[in-house]
């Protein structure tokens, strides 16, 4: 069971003054900060770091009707060339938060509809709601699942890894792919036992040519 929304927690918000009149409206602008774990693998938004809100709450028959912008600062590392990189985050959403004593014909459309929708469903906690499994859901679709430091970015070395933007003309000279190194060592071995038996050969031909 999850325990109870506290209205001290910087992500609850009170509904309070909007009672339950439909088309009552309550816009606010909150700085909080970012819960864990919100990114993807190689980009995200630093625990802690400051989220900017604009929010717009509305009342509707169901519930409060929550949109709203949250800009956030973004880390992480480029993926071609590993540099660190910072950008900043945009993220839209709009959610609606049910009454949880939504009236007949509600309750009614819910339990003739698909459970896995139901179980979707954000409810108020009596006046309250917590806005973190939107804004984190908004802010991870936000991100790039590639994140690069700029859109040409070349990359690295794929002989020596050094950092090709910061080396234009970097490049090896007859550079030999190590799975071929081999081969051509045993080619050159060959090659030098050839010469040897050229070499060795003149005797036994001056004999064949005595017989």
């Amino acid at each position: 069971m999850n325990a109870p929304l506290d209205h001290r927690d910087p992500l609850v918000f009170d509904t309070r003054e909007l009672g339950r009149r439909p088309g009552a409206m309550k816009r606010l602008s909150r700085s909080v900060p970012a819960p864990a774990d919100m990114g993807v693998e190689f980009l995200g938004v630093p625990q802690g770091a400051a989220v900017e809100l604009d929010l717009r709450l509305e009342s509707v028959m169901e519930g409060v009707l929550v949109t709203g912008t949250a800009h956030a600062p973004l880390r992480g590392e480029c993926v071609r060339c590993l540099e660190p990189l910072e950008q900043e985050a945009e993220a839209d959403f709009q959610e609606m938060f049910s009454y949880p004593d939504a009236d007949d014909r509600s309750r009614g459309s819910a339990e003739t509809g698909d459970d896995a929708e139901e179980e979707d469903t954000l409810f108020l906690e009596g006046d309250l709601f917590d806005l973190e499994p939107v804004l984190r859901d908004a802010v991870v679709l936000s991100l790039p699942l590639q994140p690069v430091c700029q859109d040409d970015c070349p990359g690295l070395c794929p002989d020596c890894g050094a950092r090709l933007a910061d080396e234009p003309d970097h490049g090896h000279d007859d550079a030999v792919d190590i799975r071929w190194a081999a081969l051509q060592g045993l080619a050159e071995t060959i090659r030098d036992g050839e010469k040897d038996d050229q070499n060795g050969a003149a005797p036994g031909a001056d004999e064949k040519q005595e017989k």
